[in-house]
Order: C-alpha cells, then sequence, then structure tokens
C-alpha cells in the first residue's frame, strides 16, 4: 500500500462533545509525523480515526489515494504499536511476531520470510523462541513494532510506545526508532506522544494539538526556534514567557527596555516575549536582567536557577556551576537579541 496520511476536515464527537475538531493535515510518504499535545487535546483520536477504531462525524481519512474512512481497521493495512504492548502472553515471540500475517492467511513460507526479516531489523532474532514473560520492558516493545511491520505496511501508527518504559530504556528505544525510521525510508509513521524530547528526536515535522484543534505545525527546528504562539512555546521545549510593551527598537519589560526585534509589531501594543532557558546566561551581558533567585536546581550537567525579575519568574538553564548563587542572592542575566522572539499577547508568564 502506497503510504502518506491525509486528515480532510476530520472531526469526531462522543455523545455530542467533540473531541477532534476539522482537523486538517497530512503525513507525507517516508514522514515521522508527531502528534504532540497534552492529554485530551485529540491527538490519540486522530490515530485512532486513522486506525478505524473511530468514525468520523465529518470529513475523510485518507490512507496514499485512497478514502479509508468507511473500511474496518483489517482493510486498511496499517501497523499499530500501542504502549502496552498487547503481546500474547501463550504465544512466543515468532508467533506474536507472525499474528497478524497468518489473520491475512499468508502462505507458510511468506510468513518465515517476513518474521524473520521483522525479528532481525528490530534486533530480536535471537529471542524468537521466547515468550513476553521472559522479555524486558524494551524487548516486549521491539516485539510489538516486529508484529507491526512484519505485514509490511504503507503506514505505522505509534500510540505513545515509549510511554510504558523507564527513562534509560525511552531513551534505547529512541535510538532503536530512528534507526528504523532511516531503514524504512518508505513508511509514513504518525507518533502520537505528550513527550517533547520524542517527538523533537524523531519526527521531520510534529503538529501541535490543543483542545481538540490543530495549533501548530512545522518543522521541531521551526516550532522550537521560532513559535507562532505562547501554547506552542510552552508546549514544543521550555520556554520565558515575559509580557512586554513595543517600544522604538526593542520592548519594555517592567520599565527596563530591551533590544528585540520587532518588525512586525505596532509601538505601544502588548506583546509576549518568548526566550528558551538555555539561551539565558549569568552576568553581565546585551539585555540585562536583574533579579533575585528563587529555587536553584542542580541537574547534573546544569544548574537551573528561578529569578524573580519584577515580580515574573525567569529560567536559566546553565552548564554546572562550580559556586552557582543560592536562594534570594541577587544576580543578573542576560540574552541576546537574536535568541528572543515576540509573540502576540497571551497569558505572560504563567
Amino acid at each position: 500500500m502506497s503510504g502518506g496520511i491525509r486528515f480532510d476536515s476530520v472531526s469526531v464527537a462522543y455523545d455530542g462533545q467533540v473531541v477532534l475538531d476539522s482537523l486538517d493535515l497530512t503525513v507525507r510518504p517516508g514522514e515521522v509525523m508527531a502528534l504532540l499535545g497534552p492529554s485530551g487535546s485529540g491527538k490519540t483520536t486522530a490515530l485512532r480515526a486513522v486506525a478505524g477504531f473511530v468514525r468520523p462525524v465529518g470529513g475523510r481519512v485518507f490512507l496514499g489515494d485512497r478514502d479509508v474512512t468507511d473500511l474496518p481497521p483489517h482493510r486498511r493495512g496499517i501497523g499499530m504499536v500501542v504502549q502496552q504492548y498487547a503481546l500474547f502472553p501463550h504465544l512466543r515471540v515468532e508467533d506474536n511476531v507472525a499474528f497478524g500475517l497468518k489473520a491475512r492467511r499468508t502462505a507458510k513460507a511468506e510468513i518465515r520470510t517476513r518474521v524473520a526479516e521483522a525479528l532481525e531489523l528490530t534486533g530480536m532474532s535471537a529471542y524468537a523462541r521466547r515468550y513476553p514473560r521472559e522479555l524486558s520492558g524494551g524487548q516486549q516493545q521491539r516485539v510489538a513494532i516486529a508484529r507491526a511491520l512484519a505485514i509490511r505496511p504503507g503506514v505505522l501508527l505509534l500510540d505513545e510506545p515509549l510511554s510504558a518504559l523507564d527513562a534509560q530504556l525511552r531513551s534505547g528505544m529512541l535510538t532503536e526508532l530512528a534507526r528504523l525510521h532511516r531503514e524504512l525510508p518508505d513508511v509514513s509513521i504518525l507518533h502520537v506522544t505528550h513527550d517533547q524530547v520524542e517527538a523533537l528526536t524523531l519526527a521531520d515535522r510534529i503538529a501541535v494539538m490543543d483542545k481538540a484543534r490543530l495549533v501548530a505545525c512545522g518543522t521541531p527546528r521551526e516550532l522550537y526556534r521560532a513559535p507562532a504562539d505562547e501554547f506552542t512555546a510552552s508546549f514544543v521545549g521550555n520556554a520565558n514567557l515575559l509580557p512586554v510593551t513595543v517600544a522604538d527598537g526593542g520592548v519594555v519589560l517592567a520599565g527596563t527596555g530591551l533590544e528585540v526585534d520587532t518588525r512586525d509589531a505596532a509601538k505601544g501594543a502588548r506583546a509576549t516575549l518568548c526566550v528558551r532557558p538555555h539561551l539565558v546566561g549569568l552576568g553581565d551581558g546585551p539585555n540585562p536582567l536583574t533579579g533575585t533567585v528563587t529555587e536553584v536546581q542542580w541537574r547534573g550537567a546544569t544548574h537551573r536557577l528561578y529569578v524573580d525579575v519584577a515580580g515574573h519568574r525567569v529560567i536559566a538553564d546553565l552548564r554546572e556551576l562550580r559556586t552557582p548563587p543560592a536562594h534570594g542572592d541577587p544576580v543578573t542575566l542576560h540574552f541576546a537579541p537574536a535568541d528572543a522572539v515576540l509573540l502576540a499577547a497571551g497569558v505572560g508568564d504563567d
């Protein structure tokens, strides 16, 4: 089946409540698209609409050039991996991987070939005769991925597949999924996650969802460096969001003038200044912000400072400091004009 997914004004409602509102989105053939958003944002519903587990009340779903809106799940030819593995405990690994092929009545010789290929691709060939209970969580998730790939889908759906793993296993699986993407360049992947690191690491593009609607869509670099709104700025990475007023040559924060690009903003307008914490420095520099340390967190390679600047919280992520400031210390922070983005006014520094 040809790859690619297209949502054409897709809406889904449960008991009259809209949970996905007029979604227009295209996943290109061979692309990894992450659906990123908080719980209840509509991202899992969108994935389930592609899988055929929910029926849209409006709009159409296309896989490649096929309208699959009215097709049952088993006729869509997709692979799917969920967070709880969903392996059959009484079947060995090789039989779990073969399950979808047997359901499609694939020839026995072909099943053996495809199972071997899928296990090799996921690094699980040596575990073919084991039962799921004899595997770690990460190994079980690899088996689930192998089962999805064995049917050679044009579209692979990942529904928070790493959320049940601990941090170390999750990091390893991120590497494995990135490798799989390189080795399967024709497979379109729709990856639902609430984890920013997963989205930034794996996705070619990220679709940000909130309150049943698509808020923004772009490459990870675009959304991180130049978010279009406060929600995207705060959800794709950490962000300092500070209420400012546009002035000549920059903006004003609590009476302090700051130099930033204001070419698209009207003088006197209220706006929100977005600066990423890792771009905030400690000590003298351009755009100084003077305040008081309210919290210091040691994070191994970095220290995170929380600083009160005229009643607004500013976060600075700094490479590990030999002598970090303490709670209550006065400090000066700074940031380069090119590292700030001016957004339409919103919630400020919540």
